[in-house]
């Protein structure tokens, strides 16, 4: 799950393709879990139909685009028992429903999740509790693991324009990208990058700007409701990843992303080719 944290981000810095943009804002993430719709999204994008292939087997959808943004926790990364158990303590330390607790905490920084929650309290406190459950979460790497698919997504990608745009830190993204056994992109845009937790897309929008891509020309891969919503906003298109997503907007909705796969397009472009 993630939290929001208020302050002013510092500007990102880039250096060809090891690049990586800080702030000085850490949040925690969330990990996998059933999405929930919080009401309909905005439809981003357009699609290209698949058509029968000529053994009568339908053909992959394919998306054209010039980048793809990647959310970590429950996209690529399965750490949902990892952050409900840090979540579900915290729950119970302020007498909150720990399912209330989990739902909001999805897709989010953990100080705008606390904000949320307890609404009443100041924020400095928020943020100095976050940055609390963010060691704890940092620590606790008891199975995280990949999410089907996502090392070869990983690979496929690699000489593509990409970007990890997570709300855990720096060292919460480490810790389980590592503990998961997948590459991290050299363009990360973590909770340090942003001023604005999701379901704000300024995370998406500086993944892009720092890619040097238009938002319309980028696909964003996420599970979370904040995050579809973060990526709609942008005016991105959406590949939900996981049951749930298509009520919100993202368009298609995949179970995993083992049927997932990107190449380039021979005009300078990628595509993303998704089985049926």
């Amino acid at each position: 799950m993630v939290v929001k944290q208020s302050g002013s981000a510092r500007a990102p810095t880039t250096s060809g393709r090891g690049r990586s943009v800080i702030v000085d804002r850490p949040g925690g993430h969330t990990g996998r879990h059933p999405v929930a719709p919080d009401g309909p999204a905005p439809p981003g994008g357009s699609s290209v139909s698949p058509s029968p292939a000529a053994s009568g087997t339908p053909a992959p959808t394919a998306l054209n685009a010039r980048a793809v943004l990647l959310d970590m926790d429950g996209t690529l990364v399965d750490s949902g028992a990892a952050v409900e158990r840090v979540w579900r303590e915290w729950a119970r330390e302020h007498g909150l429903d720990p399912e209330r607790v989990i739902a909001v905490a999805h897709g989010r920084q953990g100080y705008s999740t606390m904000a949320e929650l307890l609404p009443d309290r100041p924020m400095g406190i928020n943020h100095a509790e976050n940055r609390r459950l963010l060691e704890l979460e940092t620590a606790d790497l008891d199975g995280v693991v990949a999410i089907p698919g996502a090392a070869a997504l990983l690979a496929s990608l690699e000489t593509l324009p990409h970007a990890l745009v997570t709300s855990a830190d720096v060292p919460l993204a480490t810790a389980r990208m590592g503990a998961a056994g997948l590459r991290m992109p050299d363009l990360r845009i973590t909770a340090e990058s942003v001023g604005a937790s999701k379901p704000d897309p300024e995370g998406f929008l500086k993944a892009a700007a720092t890619l040097g891509v238009e938002p319309t020309d980028c696909v964003v891969l996420e599970d979370s409701p904040a995050g579809v919503r973060a990526g709609l906003a942008a005016g991105m298109r959406v590949i939900g990843v996981g049951a749930g997503t298509a009520a919100l907007g993202a368009d298609p909705e995949v179970p995993d992303l083992t049927g997932i796969r990107v190449e380039p397009d021979g005009a300078g472009g990628l595509r993303i080719l998704i089985d049926p």
